[in-house]
């Protein structure tokens, strides 16, 4: 029994852990240089949009939709839009996006988003799969982990509603500040190319 609490309790942690860094990580993503406007707007989803529901628990990210980077299709209606891709202070990349789904149905997510680690595939659905590609110093990024092997990544997106928009987040650690674009790849997408800012 005591075992069980302690990795509730761990599990628990972890979880703290990466809220914590998400804080952080979006509080630097906040304070740009460029002076952009902080009029409330941004802080809350559009109306049309739910981020969280009790079949996801897709996660309170909220991405700055203002840009786009890349849009991604797939062909089973599955559509990844990436709005930001900020370096930190702390040496990490975070990339924001929304996933869409674009047909009239519900679409199951692909259990390969979760990364195929063994470690991170004990942690339950997730973006763990997700990677950045860093041609120019031909290197691969995977999403980070906390101390007790949890992705900071977007978590527990098993399917998308007909017409769902989920905002989503991942965080990497940041390539040297000479790469200025990597390619992003999610499991059953295509490739696209990202600029990093």
């Amino acid at each position: 029994m005591n075992m069980r609490h302690g990795t509730k309790a761990r599990r628990a942690a972890g979880c703290a852990l990466a809220a914590l860094a998400l804080t952080v990580s979006l509080t630097a993503c906040g304070s740009g240089e460029d002076g952009a406007k902080d009029d409330g707007a941004s802080s809350s989803a559009p109306s049309g949009d739910k981020s969280n529901d009790d079949d996801n628990g897709g996660g309170d990210t909220v991405p700055d939709t203002s840009q786009t980077l890349a849009t991604i299709n797939g062909s089973d209606g599955i559509q990844l839009v990436v709005h930001t891709a900020v370096r930190d202070q702390g040496g990490f990349l975070t990339v924001t996006g929304t996933l869409k789904n674009t047909t009239g149905e519900r679409v199951g997510a692909p259990i390969s988003w979760n990364g195929y680690e063994s470690q991170v595939r004990r942690t339950g659905r997730s973006l763990a799969g997700l990677t950045l590609i860093d041609k120019k110093e031909k290197k691969r990024y995977y999403v980070l982990r906390d101390t007790e092997g949890y992705p900071l990544t977007t978590t527990g997106i098993s399917s998308l509603k007909a017409n769902e928009n989920i905002s989503v987040f991942a965080q990497f650690p940041a390539p040297p500040d000479s790469t200025t674009q990597v390619d992003i790849l999610l499991p059953a997408l295509p490739a696209a190319t990202i600029e990093i800012s």
